[in-house]
């Protein structure tokens, strides 16, 4: 499976036009049911609004939903799901939850309101790349850990768990493309006398991405 964008955490975001208060929730999901109970729990939270519009995408059999919740069709649900498939960002469920406030807005003016508010939510989430990754083991001297540590952080990994003991126990995740090269470079580095050892390859989201 390619690597996809996905969101980093839950996201919140507010925006006021004409005395309406949108509010905005972004979250990741990994399938309809969990996109469906986060809506409902937006419901459930904010059950004095006027409209709770929303959209998921899922990249599993790439699933694509939306709706209006009363709004003039195409202004709210669809607007929303652009902004995601603008950025390629999958496996998310946003709602925009409208207060009214008594003045209407047009057609254009919701578009942009659930679009612009959606987008906010997503800021505050921030974004990463959900890829395979390896989980190795390394053990080392105590001469080599900070070398070792270093390497990780080079190619693009981080160090999950570290036990001390006679030797140092590293467990690291890196980019599954990358696992082979920091293999050769752990045996390069040690001389050979350190073994990279595989536990694990798994599709798993990395760190925030800086956009």
């Amino acid at each position: 499976m390619d690597s996809y964008l996905v969101p980093f955490a839950y996201g919140e975001a507010e925006y006021v036009e004409k005395r309406s208060r949108f509010i905005g929730h972004v979250w990741r999901v990994d399938s309809e049911d969990q996109a469906r109970a986060r809506i409902a729990e937006i419901r459930k939270k904010h059950y004095d609004a006027r409209h709770h519009c929303w959209c998921y995408a899922l990249k599993e059999g790439n699933v694509l939903r939306y709706g209006d919740d009363g709004e003039p069709q195409g202004t709210a649900g669809q607007p929303m799901l652009n902004v995601f498939q603008r950025q390629g960002v999958f496996d998310v469920c946003c709602v925009v939850t409208r207060y009214f406030g008594g003045i209407l807005l047009g057609a254009g003016g919701l578009t942009r309101a659930y679009g612009g508010t959606a987008k906010l939510a997503l800021d505050e989430a921030g974004v990463c790349e959900m890829r395979r990754w390896s989980t190795l083991a390394v053990a080392c001297p105590y001469g080599l850990y900070d070398r070792l540590r270093l390497l990780v952080e080079q190619r693009g990994g981080a160090v999950e768990d570290t036990e001390f003991g006679a030797d140092v126990l590293l467990t690291v995740s890196l980019p599954q493309e990358d696992a082979a090269a920091f293999s050769d470079a752990v045996t390069e580095l040690s001389a050979g006398r350190v073994e990279v050892l595989p536990v694990e390859d798994r599709l798993r989201p990395g760190p925030r991405m800086m956009v």
